[in-house]
């Protein structure tokens, strides 16, 4: 449990404490993978880095005249983004008996509420851990934030990580001291009730004056008044309960794949096929005798009579490179959980008992992603409980169930045809809602309901009106 009170032997203050926190935040193995993940997302691998070396008299030096290709492969990318289109892509719904409770839900959160959980789950899965921030605006509305995860510092309530005692975030601002631009470390310090301003002054921590004075001040206004939220308006939402990227479980088997496949490519580059026997050369070196070759497309032999050049063909063994890293390719995307590619196994169009087992490891994946993002999302209730209180909206305490929509694929027939069979036996809602064709389960039963409405007065013109004799009995 983190608290920040003094003790009499070594007294330290609360700003010292707050630093310290963010040292160790910022040397941690969590803050290391957070910077790790980002980059393998966007491609930057650690194979991009890799600087060929030569040893010297005087040591290790980069030697450029070296092929140094650097082959980095996208595999982070096509697995994440494999898994947020699988999970999140559709809109979720939300499953409440209090259906005038939903639509409140639905209005607070707003419009675009879809794509701020696929930046969370994108998040999530690059550093292990995404930050979304509550907050009530100057004109009164609630809104979420999304905060880099690299900028939080969570001081937790316990050691399972469900509760927080404080959030710490801090963040880089570039400033101009008259002419001068610089940049300058700005730190919040948020508490169940109240948020205090710092900035990084010489290794300390020292009252942002800018900033309301440095605080603290309350979470937001109703009216002329302050109030608290009650709680730290942070809401973890986590890529899994050990808080690690995707990329920690594969991240060795990429790196091996990009530096033998650069390897290959070295190779073919440099030898371009032959290698040189020297008799009797007379250059200094290796790198003389390449020299020459290259620019004068000749050598000088020092033993006309037994010196000479002669060539080998280097051979690559194909059938063993191309089998280590197909091996790799199945290993990264086996311990990746995604779903696989070799598609002869499984034929052209599989389906039924195929496609689950197709789909087992990104469904266990994303298994442990949708149970964090539930409880996440249980924690967001409480934040719009307090708003909806504030603004005389009513007073909730409903169970809500977010349900997240996978965009399973499927074999459409079978499922239209399975869903036709089932009429009578389970109901139309269910039906409806494993039907192939529905992207919007709510809005599908009120088109239904409109037109069951329609098809009955349509009936209604047509045979309710009796035909009525004139006097003469023609009708």
């Amino acid at each position: 449990m983190f608290n920040l009170f003094n003790n009499k032997i070594n007294v330290m203050s609360t700003e010292e404490i707050l630093y310290n926190e963010i040292q160790e935040f910022n040397s941690s193995d969590q803050k290391s993978w957070m910077v790790t993940g980002e980059k393998y997302y966007k491609v930057y691998n650690d194979i991009n880095e890799r600087v060929i070396t030569r040893l010297t008299d005087s040591g290790a030096i980069e030697d450029k005249s070296k092929a140094n290709n650097k082959l980095a492969h996208g595999f982070m990318k096509n697995l994440i983004d494999e898994k947020i289109g699988y999970l999140l892509a559709k809109d979720y719904t939300l499953d409440c008996k209090n259906k005038n409770y939903v639509e409140k839900l639905k209005d607070t959160l707003g419009k675009y509420f879809q794509y701020t959980l696929t930046r969370l789950g994108y998040e999530a899965s690059n550093k292990g851990i995404a930050w979304l921030q509550v907050y009530i605006d100057e004109q009164g509305n609630f809104g979420t934030m999304l905060i880099p995860a690299e900028q939080c510092v969570p001081l937790w309530r316990d050691n399972t990580h469900t509760e927080l005692d404080g959030m710490l975030r801090f963040y880089i601002q570039t400033v101009y001291e008259g002419r001068e631009k610089k940049k300058i470390t700005k730190v919040e310090y948020h508490t169940e009730n109240e948020i205090y301003y710092y900035v990084v002054n010489s290794d300390r921590l020292i009252p942002d004056i800018e900033q309301f004075e440095g605080g603290p001040i309350l979470h937001y206004k109703k009216g002329e008044e302050g109030r608290s939220w009650g709680k730290v308006p942070f809401i973890p939402f986590k890529n899994n309960f050990i808080e690690y990227p995707d990329v920690r479980f594969i991240k060795s088997l990429i790196d091996s794949y990009d530096k033998s496949r650069s390897e290959i490519d070295n190779f073919i580059e440099e030898t371009k096929n032959l290698i040189y026997i020297l008799k009797g050369y007379g250059g200094e070196d290796i790198a003389d005798f390449m020299k020459d070759l290259n620019y004068y497309r000749a050598i000088k032999i020092d033993d006309p009579e037994h010196g000479g050049v002669d060539t080998l063909n280097p051979t690559i063994d194909i059938a063993a490179a191309k089998e280590h890293f197909e091996q790799l390719k199945r290993d990264i995307n086996e311990f990746g959980q995604g779903v696989p590619t070799d598609q002869d196994k499984f034929g052209n169009n599989p389906s039924g008992i195929s496609l689950k087992f197709l789909y087992a490891g990104l469904d266990l994946k994303c298994n442990h992603l949708e149970r964090e993002f539930r409880r996440a999302f249980e924690q967001l209730l409480y934040f719009i409980n307090v708003y909806l209180a504030e603004n005389g909206q009513g007073n909730f305490n409903e169970d809500v169930k977010i349900i997240f929509n996978r965009d399973i694929q499927i074999n459409e027939s079978e499922a239209i045809d399975n869903a036709v069979k089932s009429k009578t036996i389970i109901s139309d809602e269910t039906i409806v809602a494993n039907h192939p064709w529905v992207g919007d389960l709510e809005e599908e039963l009120k088109k239904l309901e409109k037109q069951a409405q329609r098809y009955k007065e349509e009936a209604g013109l047509k045979y309710d009106k009796v035909p009525v004799k004139d006097g003469e009995g023609n009708e």
